[in-house]
């Protein structure tokens, strides 16, 4: 049996077996000691989602082209003209700090993560983010159900009322992004607006506490090289470095800076999966800043990801010729693949 310690030297390929899309590539969990390859020269596709919200039909293709080919090459692109006020984010981070630090460990404990529907929500301590890697960083998980039952899952109702702000600007951009996508599969562009109207999300606030030399010596990392499980992920540019992204066709790792204010976006294995692999699932991680002053400073991020609900059926588009994935319902597709993370007993399975 594999411990946190043994995941700061496990590769991804340790627990294939959870995956339910293909990923040929193979890397280590944590950063690697051994001199791995960084692409300085690869840049992040930065595209203007203003032109889908406020332009003509023409404006709205060449988006969709735009996004589609940046996605299709590496699973990532960074958002402007979102609309969603900076300001708000600016808020968020010094709010999530406050979150994390001035509640006592069992008072953060009285809110510990526990499944609901397919995802994990709650709060989730540091190093126990996962049982396979002693991640640095301390998470709390929102999904929709969080918002409509604040008093079960906030432990203060003003901050629900703020994040609810945020996560209202994304939803507005989750049906632009969805039509864009199957626009430039070729599909009805339509296909989605009922499933992803309401959909079920997950809010992740994370706090990366600055790094000791104790935990700088043990090799873990900030956050594990990992693929996201939904749709696609909103996560407003952070401050801090430390987003590394891995290029699949040289199998080098990106370091992405985005604007602030600005949105990073990225597919996950939901999209993979309907996409017949035409938008990857791509491989990113929270690597410690290279500069040893810098991880004496906090780091702070949200990210959002947009799920289907559990009972929805996960199967490749119907515009998409030969698919290689049969259909599967939401929760067992989404289980399967968490339960690398949480332990075998947290699969769903179905007769």
């Amino acid at each position: 049996m594999q411990t946190k310690e043994d995941g700061v030297r496990a590769t991804n390929q340790d627990f294939i077996r959870y995956d339910q899309v293909e990923k040929r590539q193979n890397y280590q969990l944590a950063e690697g000691v051994d001199g791995e390859e960084f692409d300085d020269e690869f840049q992040i596709q930065t595209v203007d989602i203003g032109r889908f919200l406020h332009g003509n039909n023409a404006d709205k293709r060449a988006f969709a082209t735009q996004l589609g080919d940046a996605l299709h090459e590496i699973g990532f692109a960074i958002l402007t003209g979102h609309g969603v006020d900076p300001n708000l984010y600016a808020e968020a981070e010094r709010r999530i700090e406050s979150i994390f630090t001035d509640l006592t460990l069992d008072e953060k404990m009285r809110f510990r993560a526990e499944r609901f529907g397919s995802v994990n929500q709650g709060y989730f301590p540091i190093k126990e983010t996962s049982n396979m890697h002693p991640d640095l960083v301390e998470g709390w998980v929102f999904c929709r159900r969080a918002f409509e039952d604040t008093n079960s899952f906030w432990p203060a109702r003003d901050d629900a009322e703020f994040f609810r702000q945020i996560v209202a600007g994304h939803e507005k951009l989750i049906l632009p992004v969805m039509q864009s996508l199957l626009t430039y599969l070729g599909c009805d562009a339509h296909l989605f607006d009922q499933k992803l109207t309401g959909t079920n999300f997950g809010l992740r606030l994370n706090y990366y506490p600055p790094v000791s030399d104790a935990d700088d010596a043990t090799g873990a990392a900030r956050l594990l090289g990992h693929e996201d499980i939904d749709l696609f992920t909103f996560l407003p540019a952070p401050r801090v470095e430390g987003l590394q992204i891995l290029n699949r066709r040289n199998m080098k790792w990106v370091r992405i800076a985005a604007p602030p204010g600005s949105i990073i976006l990225n597919t996950g294995d939901y999209m993979q999966r309907i996409s017949n692999d035409i938008f990857p699932s791509t491989t990113h991680r929270v690597s410690k800043p290279r500069d040893p002053r810098q991880r004496t400073a906090t780091r702070v991020s949200l990210p959002m990801a947009v799920y289907l609900w559990e009972d929805e059926i996960l199967e490749v588009l119907p515009c998409i010729a030969n698919p290689k994935y049969p259909p599967v319902k939401a929760i067992q597709f989404h289980t399967s693949i968490t339960s690398k993370f949480y332990g075998d007993g947290y699969a769903v399975t179905e007769a």
